[in-house]
């Protein structure tokens, strides 16, 4: 079941996967559910100096997922939600941000709605630097409370990092997003006029000229590519993990 043609998508999802498209007759047959794995994605709203539109990790990282999971061969494909948008942050570039309470508390909702359909294991793929520790956090207590076997995926381990400081890969996220947009950045000084500050971090525009729109939509092709195939590898990983021995009784 997918939606009509003409009507604008949820998000950007493979239709074998994406949890909403499923029929309830379709979803209550669903085999395996023991050691089927569903994907949490999370992702925050922010400028990233990159001169692209704020929800610049919904768009890499749903796309990423999307080749991965098309991937992933049929009977072992994982069941994904809806992306987690409200994430944390507290900076001025962050846009509709969450305080750490909320987030974690999004996080087990979600994580409790999986477990109440029958499932067991739940990778959280996370594309927020800012939500990194804190989806380890959530994933210890979920694990604890429900007994729930949880994963998690950053981007920035498949070289696919915003953060501002650390990143060794932030022009090839740039890439990536003109390419996705069909777009070159706008300037980084109309769109982040002066460094914002997150804490001891600073997110700066990232310097030097981008890639035009040809040859950023080229290379661009190739980084979607060689991502989804490192995350559909992950993704196969993880199903091959065995299942808790002994589940915990959840409180």
């Amino acid at each position: 079941m997918t939606q009509a043609p003409d009507s604008p998508p949820l998000c950007v999802a493979d239709d074998a996967t994406f949890w909403p498209w499923l029929s309830w007759p379709r979803f209550e047959a669903h085999p395996g559910k023991e050691s089927a794995i569903v994907v949490v994605p999370l992702c925050g709203l922010a400028d990233w100096g990159l001169g692209h539109p704020l929800d610049a990790e919904e768009t890499v990282l749903l796309h990423v997922l999307r080749g991965a999971c098309r991937r992933v061969a049929d009977g072992r494909k994982p069941l994904v939600v809806p992306p987690l948008r409200f994430a944390f942050g507290e900076d001025p570039g962050c846009a509709f941000p969450v305080d750490q309470p909320t987030a974690h508390a999004l996080i087990a909702e979600v994580a409790a709605s999986v477990a109440a359909a029958g499932f067991r294991r739940i990778a959280i793929v996370n594309s927020s630097p800012w939500s990194e520790e804190l989806c380890g956090a959530a994933a210890r207590d979920l694990r604890v409370s429900r007994g729930l076997q949880m994963f998690l995926v950053h981007l920035s381990a498949i070289d696919l990092d915003f953060h501002p400081v650390r990143s060794k890969s932030r022009r090839r996220v740039q890439t990536l997003l003109t390419s996705l947009y069909g777009m070159e950045p706008e300037s980084e000084g109309a769109l982040a006029p002066g460094p914002s500050s997150w804490g001891d971090e600073t997110v700066f525009p990232l310097p030097g000229p981008a890639l035009a729109l040809a040859e950023a939509t080229a290379e661009g092709e190739t980084i979607l590519a060689a991502s989804a195939a490192r995350l559909a590898k992950l993704l196969a990983d993880i199903r091959d993990r065995p299942p808790l021995s002994a589940r915990v009784t959840p409180t």
